[in-house]
């Protein structure tokens, strides 16, 4: 009964969502969500206001094929101002009931572009255009909105702002603000399936659907910085791990760490190549530690790393490569770390030794007897002790162990010590 209630009472809502990001399996399933959620509660409209530089083309299909065929119009809204809809963008904008865009903001281009680690030919390449052409003029027929420009964006990857957008019929109307929006599509017709509707928006309550805990973890590891990140920790935490069996926490870190990296690499164009070279860093790190090589493995490390991290995602689109400064930071905490653990090493060998025999150099204690070259009594380090002196040494006097023969100590006069 409450849930009954809930729906009549959500009924006619504005609903919006926000999309700020790459397509992706997390953005698809988000907006196909909310398209449910707008089917379910049938809202007055749904208002996708959107911020992207494109992304992958199944997600992005995923989402055009559900806005085509919802039972409620569908608004998708270029938003703030300096917003784009890039790439897969243009796609979801011409799939939508109602095209809008906010003044400042652009739309295009949308030329393929390979999203995976290997090259595309001439012959692939013609093929994947053809097809994105033939995909987004069928929008365009079906929305009756511009087709040769639709074949431009694609081909020659035009690209064209707000006011130039609505004058080629790319979009229907623009609109400064989400208040401004609503007030415009009220009264508007449009077709959903083969039903005319008539959008009553004004004075309708709007509200914001917003993406689950989920949904923007997903969102979250397909960023390539985020991943990039994540393969670190897991690669290095692992080998942490490995080489101090029983620390936990490292090994922890880095399997959680991991699996997480490998869903990003998952959906994110992988060049196993660079994968392989980080691996190969952490390995010569961890070499450095016990080889002596005179820094060459570590120099080597650094090498890998820097390479593996420029081609770990290979791609002709910025947002799927990692930035100079992730790389920049990375590299110099890994190597900053590495080498203070090595700095540690090497003061470890020079330090005197604080067990056995040689543990007893330097140490300080009181004569028990008089102590000459034949021998004599000395309590050192809470025990007592055969010792020698090449001076004469008096009962009660002071003394330091200036070196060790077997289990007799040769020992010294403190104040004779200068």
């Amino acid at each position: 009964m409450f849930i009954l209630l809930l729906l009549l009472f959500n009924v006619n809502d504005v609903l919006v969502a926000d999309l700020d990001g790459v397509i992706s399996p997390a953005s698809s399933s988000y907006l196909l969500r909310v398209v449910d959620v707008a089917e379910r509660e049938q809202a007055a409209c749904l208002v996708f206001k959107i911020d992207t530089p494109g992304g992958l083309d199944v997600s992005m299909r995923e989402i055009t094929k559900r806005i085509l065929n919802a039972d409620v119009p569908v608004v998708v809204y270029v938003a703030p101002k300096g917003a784009r809809a890039a790439s897969a963008g243009v796609f979801i904008l011409y799939a939508s009931h109602v095209a809008a865009m906010a003044p400042g903001t652009n739309v295009g281009a949308a030329h393929p572009v390979s999203m995976g680690g290997e090259k595309m030919d001439s012959v692939m390449t013609e093929k994947v255009t053809n097809d994105a052409v033939a995909y987004l003029k069928a929008l365009a027929k079906e929305r009756g909105r511009n087709e040769e420009w639709a074949e431009q964006s694609v081909r020659e990857s035009a690209s064209v702002d707000a006011e130039t957008a609505l004058e080629l019929g790319v979009t229907d109307l623009i609109a400064g603000n989400e208040v401004e929006l609503i007030d415009q599509l009220d009264g508007r017709k449009v077709m959903v399936g083969d039903e005319e509707i008539v959008l009553e928006t004004a004075g309708r309550p709007v509200r914001e659907v917003r993406m689950s805990l989920r949904e923007r973890l997903l969102l979250l590891l397909t960023n390539p910085n985020i991943a990039y990140i994540l393969l670190l920790l897991g690669i290095y935490g692992l080998f942490f791990e490995l080489q101090n069996p029983g620390m936990i926490f490292p090994g922890v870190v880095g399997g959680i760490c991991i699996i997480l990296g490998f869903y990003s690499l998952h959906v994110l164009p992988v060049n196993y190549a660079g994968l392989a070279l980080i691996i190969l860093s952490a390995v010569l790190f961890v070499m450095e530690i016990y080889i002596t090589s005179q820094g060459l493995l570590t120099i080597g490390g650094i090498v890998a790393l820097i390479f593996g991290s420029l081609i770990l995602f290979e791609s002709d689109v910025p947002y799927l490569r990692v930035s100079w400064e992730v790389i920049m930071w990375a590299v110099v905490i890994v190597a900053g770390f590495v080498i203070f653990i090595l700095t540690l090493g090497v003061r470890a060998q020079f330090r005197r030794r604080a067990t056995g025999s040689d543990g007893m150099v330097g140490e300080t204690g009181s004569a028990k007897t008089d102590v000459d070259t034949s021998g004599g009594t000395v309590y050192v380090h809470g025990e007592f002790w055969n010792a020698t002196s090449d001076k004469l040494i008096k009962t009660g006097q002071m003394v330091r162990v200036i070196g060790v023969k077997g289990m007799t100590l040769n020992v010294e006069v403190i104040d004779s010590v200068k």
